[in-house]
């Protein structure tokens, strides 16, 4: 499997699935449950966005096949560079938080 954070336009099958999806987004949060950040944002290929209720949230895991790749460009490299640090300084402030939720709930 390619590295994690592939780029905006890259069109993906999920496991299980039979639709192919294009990733429009990444680190996006399901308003249902505000906790938990999945790697990526979809929707239906070859349809595109058509509303709110048609779109997907999947982690990187969930890809089974990768059927064509989004643009590369060195903004891009320079974006995915970013985001890979903002995503570790969240789950570093995440675990953070949990270990001093842990520390009161001891006391």
């Amino acid at each position: 499997m390619q590295e994690k954070y592939l780029p905006i336009g890259t069109v993906v099958l999920l496991k299980g699935g039979s639709k192919r999806v294009m990733i429009t987004g990444f680190c996006s949060v399901d308003g249902s449950k505000s906790d938990v950040i999945y790697d990526y944002n979809g929707c239906l290929y070859p349809e595109g966005y058509l509303s709110n209720d048609q779109t997907c949230l999947f982690n990187h895991d969930q890809i089974a096949k990768i059927y064509h790749m989004g643009f590369i460009d060195e903004e891009e490299k320079e974006f995915k560079a970013r985001l890979k640090e903002l995503v570790a300084s969240l789950k570093e402030n995440s675990s953070a938080k949990v270990e001093s939720l842990k520390e009161k709930e001891d006391k």
